[in-house]
Parts: C-alpha cells; structure tokens; sequence
C-alpha cells in the first residue's frame, strides 16, 4: 500500500432524517431516535459521530431533516466538532439522493473522494471491527467497487433485509454480492441461517464519489439531475445548507439498494461482526442492552420486583412493576407505552393510530426544544399556561411581540436580559416582570450558565404560532 494510499482521507456522511416512530414515545418526530442517548450517555448521531473521528476521517457531512438543524448542531458541538458541513433536506426522499447529494458536494473539489455512508440511529459495540471492516471496504472502493457492509447474523430476524455473499474478491475480508432480499418470513429467515453465507443488510456504504454519481446516473438520472438542481439553486441558512425544495421533491424516492447496489455489477460486501443494532425496536434495544440476573433492563427511576425479561424505562415518573415477563413499559412526562416484547414491531401501528385521533403526541414532547434552549410545558388551563424556560447561555429568543397573550416571568436561576418596548433591564434570581398583550419584547441569557424561568402565559390564545417575529438571531 502506498504511502498516498494511507493518507487518503476517507468522508462520513452521516444521514439523519428517520423519525424512529417504534421508538414511541421517546422517539418523536421533532426530537427522533438518533437525537436520544437510549444506548449510553451521548445521543445515537453522538455516538455515530464519535466512531469516526481521527486522523482517518474528515469532518462529517451530516444530511438531516431540517427541523432538527439546530438540535443536531449543538449535539455535535457538545462533543467538540465545531464546524460540520450540515445539509438540510426540505423533504424526505430516501438514501440514494442523500447519497448523491453528498456525493455532489465532495466532487466538485474531489471526484475520487471516499465516501462513508452511515445512518445516524445505528448500535456499533465493536468499535475495533468496525475499524477493520471500514478499512477493507475502503481498499475495495479504491478498486472501484461500492460496498456495502454485510451484519453476521444472530438469529432468524425478519426486520432486516438479507444480503447472499459470492465469490471472494482480490481484496481479503471482501465478497461480491450474489443478490439481495427483501425482509423474509421467519422460516425464510431460518433457511438463510442453516445454509450460511447470509449477512443483515446494514445500510452503511463505502465508495468513491464518483463511482457512485457514475452508476447512479446509469440507473437513474433523474436521481441525479434533481440532487444537481437542489444543490445549485440551494443557499446557506446560517451555519446549514438548505438544500432547493422544488428541486429536491422532484427527485425519485428510492434507497441505495434499490437504485444503485441491485442493478450495479460492482456491488460488493464486507461480512462484519461488530456489535451492530438499528435499534429499529424496544426489542432490539432489549437485546443489546446489558440485563440484570432474571434478563431485565431498568433505565431510569424504576423499581421492580420479579419481573422477568422485560424492557422498563422511565424518563421521568417512578415506574414500579410487580411479577411481570416479558414486557417492554416506557413512561415519559406525558405518555406510557405497555406491550409485549414480541410485539414492538407493531408500535408504529398505534403511533399511526394516536396522529388519527388529533393528539400531538407522536410530534414533540412535554418538553420542546428551540434553537435557544427549551421549555417544559408543566401546567394548562382555560386562559392560562405554565412553562418552564430554559436559555442556553448565550441564547436569545427573536425579538417579537403577541396579539392574544401577555406573560410573566420569574427568574428561578442565571441572570435574564430583557427587552420590553423602549426598556432594556437585567433580572436576577427571583425577580420577575410582566410583558403586557401587544408589547414588543425579547428575552436573552448574558451568562454563562443555563438561564432558568417560569412563564406564565394569560390571555384569550396561548398557541405557539401567536407570534410576530421583529428580528430572530436565527433566521427563522
């Protein structure tokens, strides 16, 4: 290998925009699965991120949907990577134009650039394998190839898709692809298992920049066209690119698998045993999390009592739970999932069923989070809500005003810079003051510690669109 071979710097491209519905009622489409720490202290993108940093890698390139660009942001910056190229997708439109768009982006100074392709809500345990697969399915995309990562199977999982290995390529640890299938029953499942040579379908990739747009332009050019027309008439939003809504809707919907890996003749696949989730399921969060002496997992303030293989999770409320087995209970400020373990597949069923009835809990949380900081929505009634606000230091809300509402606040820790028509003034812990119906105003943290208060919102309308932005730190 050469010593320009070694240098070479290979790309993440982390994609981001699943809503992670089986992972109700953590997972949110305002605040989705990869922007939660269910496998350790850092969020799934964290982790994600962290896997691939070092001299090996440059910065990533992360393609997210564009409602969570600032939520994403700051969990990057939180683990020290200050500057990565963030694309904002107006629509979803699968990963063969995400794929592109990346690709796009990286040719234009670097045709031969090295693509590492990667979901942001994936489980890797085996940080050393990965390492070594990413490292075979880079030299067998020098060769040309576009790889893909195949998953050592564990059991006759039908949530996943099935790669066939082939024959062995000149590049040890790396394998043509004989074909893809789709997702299979379970006794399909079993057959793929006995006769070996089957791995999960991962959905992590490995390939030149180039290669890529090369094949994909071959199969579907309109993939290609349309990504092209997205990133041209596209334009910076602060610290993101946002990609052209009309251009970009009219691209075709479609996955790598589909558009590119099952037509191309140089799909290939590294066989891996790294710990691997996409934690697609309770159940599959079950599985790779650690268990105590009777299989159970208790995340957050729970006490049970012979229960048995079970998933307990509490963000919030004491979770008690007496003689149960096999169970999945989750319990957040507003919400409790119950169901069996062999059941969780189906979650997205009653996520389907709760959007039906009108609620707004398979969108956001009690608490919703804003490119300043959050709130937590702890009291309402006719004519009067309750919130608890927190300020990131440094934080500002837009400058703005409201026709139905007048708010109080009350500061319960940090310091608060308030504008109130022509006034500017500080408040302290437990000061308060009152901003009027129809009176311009703004609220900023000067700290440098989070700024906590209790608003008090009255008035006729308390929706969060009776706002009138005057001036907004955020271009929103």
């Amino acid at each position: 290998m050469t010593e320009t071979v070694i240098r070479e710097l290979i790309h993440p491209v982390i994609m981001s925009g699943g809503a992670g519905s089986r992972l109700w009622p953590l997972s949110r489409q305002l605040y989705p699965k990869q922007l939660l720490p269910l496998a350790g202290e850092r969020t799934m993108i964290q982790e994600t991120a962290k896997r691939v940093e070092g001299a090996r890698f440059a910065p990533p390139i992360v393609v997210c949907n564009q409602e969570h660009r600032f939520l994403i942001a700051e969990q990057l910056r939180e683990i020290g990577i200050e500057s990565p190229t963030i694309v904002l997708e107006p629509v979803g439109r699968n990963t063969a134009p995400v794929a592109a768009i990346a690709a796009l982006l990286l040719a234009e100074k670097e045709p031969t650039a090295l693509i590492l392709l990667m979901p942001a809500d994936h489980v890797v345990l085996d940080k050393e394998a990965f390492a070594n697969a990413v490292e075979i399915a880079a030299a067998a995309a020098r060769e040309g190839a576009i790889a893909t990562f195949g998953i050592t199977p564990k059991a006759p999982e039908t949530g996943y898709g099935y790669i066939q290995q082939g024959e062995a390529t000149s590049i040890p640890g790396c394998f043509r692809v004989q074909r893809f299938v789709e997702k299979p029953d379970r006794e399909t499942a079993q057959r793929y298992i006995d006769a070996g040579g089957y791995s999960w379908n991962s959905g992590i990739f490995m390939f030149r920049a180039k290669a890529y747009l090369d094949e994909l332009e071959n199969f579907e050019p309109a993939i290609v066209a349309q990504c092209r027309e997205a990133l041209a008439q596209g334009r910076r939003d602060l610290d993101f690119f946002r990609l052209d809504e009309k251009a970009f809707k009219a691209s075709p919907s479609k996955s790598i698998d589909y558009a590119v890996m099952e037509q191309t003749a140089h799909a290939a696949m590294v066989p891996v045993d790294m710990g691997w989730s996409d934690v697609g399921s309770w159940q599959s969060l079950w599985e790779t999390a650690p268990h105590d002496a009777n299989g159970t997992v208790a995340e957050g303030d729970v006490v049970a009592l012979n229960v048995k293989n079970s998933y307990l999770r509490s963000e919030g409320p004491l979770l008690a739970a007496v003689g149960l087995e096999d169970l999945v209970i989750v319990a957040t400020h507003d919400a409790v999932l119950a169901t069996r373990r062999d059941a969780t597949q189906d979650v997205k069923k009653i996520v389907e069923e709760i959007e039906r009835s009108g609620r707004h809990h398979h969108i956001h949380h009690r608490r919703t989070y804003r490119p300043w900081g959050s709130f937590d929505s702890i009291d309402s009634g006719e004519h009067f809500q309750v919130k608890r606000l927190t300020v990131n230091p440094g934080g500002k809300l837009a400058l703005q005003m409201h026709h139905h509402r007048a708010e109080h606040w009350v500061v319960v820790s940090g310091t608060a810079k308030v504008t109130r028509g022509s006034e500017v003034f500080m408040l302290k812990e437990n000061e308060s003051t009152f901003v009027p119906v129809g009176e311009i105003h703004r609220l900023e943290n000067p700290g440098a510690i989070p700024l906590e208060l209790i608003e008090v919102r009255s008035g006729t309308y308390l929706g969060e669109d009776d706002i009138v932005r005057i001036e907004d730190h955020y271009g929103r």
